[in-house]
C-alpha cells in the first residue's frame, strides 16, 4: 500500500512513546511506500488536493527516519492518508481538514476529516450524557463560580480546547483563588473553559482506552504523580497495566455505533472512575504503552484493519 502521513516535524517525534512512529515503522517493514508532509503542505489545484511530501523510509535503527526531497503528490493516488497531526485544534488544524475533504472516497482517510472537524475531543463526550459527569461549558464568570459553589466537593477548570493536561486547574467553593482562576482561563470572558465536578477515582488513574472501528482493542491506566492531579503522562504521570470494566465495555458499546458512523477509525477514549471525560480523534496515542505492558502491537493490528478498509473501496470503487 502507498500511505501519506500528514503530520508534525519529524524533529518533534519522542520515538521512545510516539504511536504514529511506530505505525509508520510498522508500514515500512510491511514493504510499503510511506511518505509525510506536515499540513502547511497541503494544497489544493482544480478540486484535487495535493501535498508537497516527502518519501520517508523509517526503522526502528538510529537516526530512525531516512527522508527523500519533497515531490509533488495527488492525494487520490494514496491507498490510506492518515491525519495524524497533534492538537491544538486551531484554524491551522480546521483549513487542513478542509483540504482532506477533496480526496477521494477510494482514499481512506484516517480519521474522516469530516467528523474530525464536526465533533471536538472535549465536547462530543457532552452529547453522552448519560456517560458523562455533570458539566458546564461558559465563559461567563458567574455561570462558572455558581456551578463552582454548588458542588458537594471540589471542581476542575480547564481549556475547552486543551491538551497533555495544559491549564487544567482544581478549585471549590470557598476558594480565594476562584475569580482569579475564572479569569486567566476566561481570558476576562473572552473564552468559554469547561467546568466538572473533581473526580475523586482520579487518584486510581485516567483510563485510556483504544477504539478501532469503535471496538475497544486496549487500555492503560495513566496514574498522576504524588503531587498532581492530573492523568496526562506529559506531566509526570506513571502507566500501568489495566482491564475493562463491565462500565468500560457499556462505555465502548454506547460509542462505538457513533465513532463508525462518522468515519472516526483510530480513537483513544478517557475513562475516569465510571465516566467519560474525552473522546480523542486527532491523534490518540498510546501504543508503545500498551505493546511495553502487554506484549500486544496495536500498531500491526490497526495497519491489518485499515487493509481491510482499503481492499473494501476498492471492490466497490
Amino acid at each position: 500500500m502507498r500511505h501519506l502521513f500528514v503530520m508534525d516535524p519529524l524533529e518533534r517525534i519522542h520515538v521512545q512513546g510516539d504511536s504514529t512512529y511506530v505505525v509508520m515503522r510498522t508500514c515500512c517493514e510491511r514493504g510499503h511506500e510511506v511518505l509525510m508532509c506536515e499540513p502547511r503542505h497541503l494544497f489544493a489545484r482544480e478540486g484535487r488536493a495535493g501535498a508537497m511530501a516527502q518519501p520517508t523510509v523509517v526503522s526502528a535503527i538510529p537516526p530512525h527516519f531516512q527522508t527523500d526531497a519533497a515531490i509533488p503528490v495527488n492525494l487520490a493516488d494514496f491507498d490510506v492518508v492518515w491525519m495524524r497531526k497533534d492538537p491544538p485544534f486551531d484554524m491551522d488544524y480546521i483549513f487542513a481538514t478542509y483540504l482532506l475533504d477533496m480526496v477521494p472516497p477510494t482514499t481512506v482517510v484516517v480519521n474522516d476529516p469530516v467528523g474530525l472537524k464536526v465533533f471536538n475531543e472535549k465536547l462530543w463526550a457532552m452529547h453522552f450524557r448519560e456517560l458523562h459527569p455533570p458539566t458546564l461549558l461558559s465563559r461567563d464568570a458567574k455561570q462558572i463560580r455558581a456551578f463552582v459553589e454548588a458542588l458537594p466537593g471540589k471542581a476542575v477548570l480547564k481549556p475547552w480546547d486543551g491538551n497533555g493536561g495544559r491549564g487544567i486547574l482544581q478549585t471549590q467553593k470557598g476558594d480565594v483563588n476562584l475569580n482569579s482562576i475564572i479569569e486567566v482561563l476566561t481570558l476576562d470572558g473572552k473564552q468559554a473553559v469547561i467546568a466538572q465536578p473533581f473526580i475523586p477515582e482520579i487518584r486510581q488513574g485516567d483510563k485510556r482506552i483504544m477504539l478501532f472501528d469503535g471496538e475497544p482493542v486496549g487500555a492503560l491506566l495513566r496514574v498522576p504523580a504524588q503531587d498532581d492531579f492530573r492523568g496526562n503522562m506529559h506531566v509526570g504521570a506513571s502507566v500501568q497495566a489495566t482491564e475493562l470494566t463491565a462500565r468500560d465495555k457499556e462505555i465502548c458499546d454506547t460509542l462505538g455505533p457513533a465513532l463508525r458512523e462518522h468515519g472516526q477509525i483510530w480513537v483513544g477514549i478517557d475513562v475516569i472512575g465510571d465516566w467519560l471525560t474525552e473522546i480523542n480523534i486527532t491523534s490518540p496515542t498510546g501504543f508503545q504503552e500498551i505493546r511495553r505492558l502487554t506484549g500486544k502491537s496495536l500498531e500491526d493490528e490497526l495497519v491489518d484493519r485499515v487493509a481491510r478498509h482499503v481492499a473494501r473501496r476498492r471492490n466497490t470503487a
